[in-house]
């Protein structure tokens, strides 16, 4: 196994500057500066201390910044493609009462789902499971060759059956909120939570503002028969249960209908390609338009928050195709 060298240095950190790398694939804190070799994720601090008690045949952990890497490792992680796309496979079945831990959740939530995600291979389609209790390592070096089978075909302009279930991928961009409700004494500590089909993610704690502004990107995979996204926002509490801020829907029918209308929209110069409509049926303020901007499908939406005495939120949706 050769040692790391400046080309494979330089992919390593080009892999590591793509959008989906940017937060941590197991609770979305923003800027992970670690990596597990042998999976092919992005990881934070605190998610990397889960990743190691889990031991080197599951997860083998190395700085991005301060480890030496072989070139073999840096081509494993390339291949995988990054977090969204491990993500697709590690987490492809997650069942309603496993909720993806953000990057405020207690250790113990974190080694609950890292555990459940990558050493019992809980959310694996069926086909990929270990058999066995025990992962050995020959048994592991197996289901390594499978995962990288469905990442090869994931990554291939033929779809294998194992992904067929996944059209896209859609980078949500919470931008800010505005007018939120007080649901400390004076102020609140909001966060915002997405959920489409089994996937949640969720942006960091603001904390005593009514008018946070998060400018992060949450990252989605979108299946075939998908719905509406459900959007919350809570206040974080440290000794009682969050307290809902109010919630919307997302209808991203029209975005991803513009999108496939289109094909890829590097070919296109910038235009305005669809509209999602304001209606008393949805919780829009105003009318939503899709763009390409820069060669990139992206949809503006101003929602009014539901169920609640006040609230708007902003965000940002880009579309992504598989084959990007």
């Amino acid at each position: 196994m050769s040692n790391q060298s400046g080309a494979g240095k330089r992919k390593l950190k080009d892999l590591l500057l793509q959008s989906d790398n940017r937060t941590c694939a197991d609770c979305g804190a923003p800027d992970p500066k670690w990596a597990s070799a042998n999976i092919g994720v992005f990881i934070c601090l605190k998610c990397c201390g889960v990743h190691r008690s889990l031991g080197t045949h599951i997860s083998k952990v190395l700085s991005v910044t301060l480890d030496e890497w072989s070139d073999d490792e840096i081509d494993a992680m390339i291949e995988v493609g990054g977090n969204s796309s491990a993500n697709s496979i590690y987490e492809a079945f997650i069942p309603e009462g496993a909720t993806k831990p953000g990057p405020t959740s207690s250790h113990e939530q974190r080694m609950r789902f890292i555990r459940s995600k990558y050493e019992l291979q809980e959310f694996l389609k069926p086909s990929l499971r270990i058999s066995s209790g025990k992962t050995s390592a020959s048994l592991q070096t197996s289901f390594s060759r499978k995962i990288m089978d469905s990442f090869r075909s994931s990554n291939s302009s033929q779809k294998s059956e194992g992904l067929v279930e996944y059209i896209g991928l859609l980078k949500v961009k919470v931008i800010k909120g505005a007018s939120l409700a007080i649901r400390d004494m004076m102020s609140s500590d909001p966060y915002v939570v997405l959920t489409l089909g089994q996937q949640t993610v969720q942006t960091a704690v603001v904390k005593s503002n009514l008018n946070p502004v998060w400018n992060q990107e949450l990252m989605l995979s979108v299946p075939q028969n998908f719905g509406p996204i459900k959007l919350q926002v809570f206040d974080y509490d440290t000794f009682s249960a969050d307290d809902i801020m109010g919630e919307a829907e997302i209808d991203i029918q029209p975005l991803i209908t513009s999108a496939m209308a289109f094909g890829d929209p590097e070919m296109f110069g910038n235009m305005q390609i669809g509209k999602w409509l304001k209606s008393n049926d949805n919780a829009l303020i105003d009318d939503s338009i899709i763009n390409i901007i820069d060669g990139k499908v992206k949809q503006e939406v101003l929602l009014k928050l539901q169920n609640v005495e006040s609230g708007e939120l902003e965000l940002e949706l880009e579309w992504m195709a598989l084959e990007q």
